[in-house]
Order: structure tokens, then C-alpha cells, then sequence
């Protein structure tokens, strides 16, 4: 489960984990902990190796060898890609919305 304190949330358990996979490959406790820091968001194990699982079936990530406890997981080149067009479209939404805001708000 993907818990935030407030209802504008903006975490999308595929992409905080994608986002997290950018900085190198990580296991999946420590991709737990770099959302929380980086976004303010707890996901619970059923969330994100369910979103891991279906990450890998599209080829945008891919398991390293590990051991039985701490596989790691890695962020493909597909899934770079993948990544970067949505936080443009991200970049372009936010953009406007405070430019709007600014605006209607001065």
C-alpha cells in the first residue's frame, strides 16, 4: 500500500521505483527507504514487488543476481527512457500549473 499524510498525492508506485532504480540498482528495502526520503511516501512489500514484478515483465527493469533475501534491480534502458518522457510530461504539467497559478494568484 502507498501511504502519503495529504490526498494530493502524486506517487505512482511504478514510477517512485523506477525514479529510485535512476540512481543505481538497489534491493528492494532500499528502494523503500529512497522513496520515502526522496517523496514522502511508504510503500508497503505487497506494493512494490508487485510493481517490480510487472516492471520487469515490460523489460523497464531487470533483477540482478543476489542472494535469497536482497535481490537487486536495475533500471534497463527502456525503462530510462520510459522514465525520462514521463517526468518531461511531469515537468510540462508543473510548469504550466504554476504559471497559471501565478497568474490567477499574484
Amino acid at each position: 500500500m502507498v501511504r502519503r499524510a495529504d490526498q494530493l498525492t502524486w506517487g505512482n508506485p511504478p514510477l517512485l521505483i523506477l525514479g529510485s532504480l535512476a540512481g543505481g540498482p538497489k534491493h528492494g528495502y532500499a528502494i523503500v527507504q529512497d522513496v520515502a526520503e526522496q517523496a514522502g511516501i511508504t510503500m508497503g512489500p505487497g506494493t512494490l514487488y508487485g510493481a517490480l514484478s510487472r516492471l520487469e515483465e515490460r523489460g523497464l527493469v531487470e533483477a540482478l543476481p543476489g542472494d535469497e533475501r536482497r535481490r537487486p534491480y536495475r533500471l534497463t534502458a527502456e525503462g530510462a527512457a520510459a522514465l525520462s518522457e514521463r517526468l518531461a510530461d511531469m515537468s510540462r504539467f508543473a510548469r504550466t500549473g504554476l504559471a497559471r497559478l501565478s497568474a490567477a494568484h499574484p
